[in-house]
């Protein structure tokens, strides 16, 4: 993945609403479904007032790593700019990290995953 083609972003959580796709890009955004695998999703308490705006949420899903591949969470992959992607890493409050990862469908992407401690 280059910094000038669109970036494949996995989304399992609010980036799928269209007020917080319209408010952190500009545009609704098409995508295509996949899962992650080796992943559960929980809960993380949402505090940023910009964030909790964006969402009208007070809890966001965030994933955590459990390496299991009967563990699976679905989601959708949107192509987005750099540029997009920076906003997103933006929007996205520090309890997450963004990585890489090879979705179900062998594709790669990224996507937000709960910090390792």
């Amino acid at each position: 993945m280059n910094d000038t083609t669109n970036q494949p972003l996995f989304s399992y959580g609010t980036l799928q609403l269209a007020s917080v796709q319209i408010g952190t890009f500009g545009r609704l955004l098409e995508g295509k479904q996949d899962a992650l695998s080796g992943f559960v999703q929980d809960w993380v308490e949402i505090t940023d007032p910009q964030v909790l705006r964006a969402s009208d949420q007070t809890h966001h899903p965030i994933l955590r790593k459990t390496g299991l591949l009967a563990d699976q969470v679905t989601g959708t992959v949107f192509q987005i700019s750099p540029q997009e992607l920076a906003a997103a890493d933006s929007y996205e409050v520090d309890d997450y990290m963004r990585v890489k990862a090879q979705l179900t469908s062998g594709n790669w992407a990224w996507v937000y995953v709960a910090k390792e401690t």
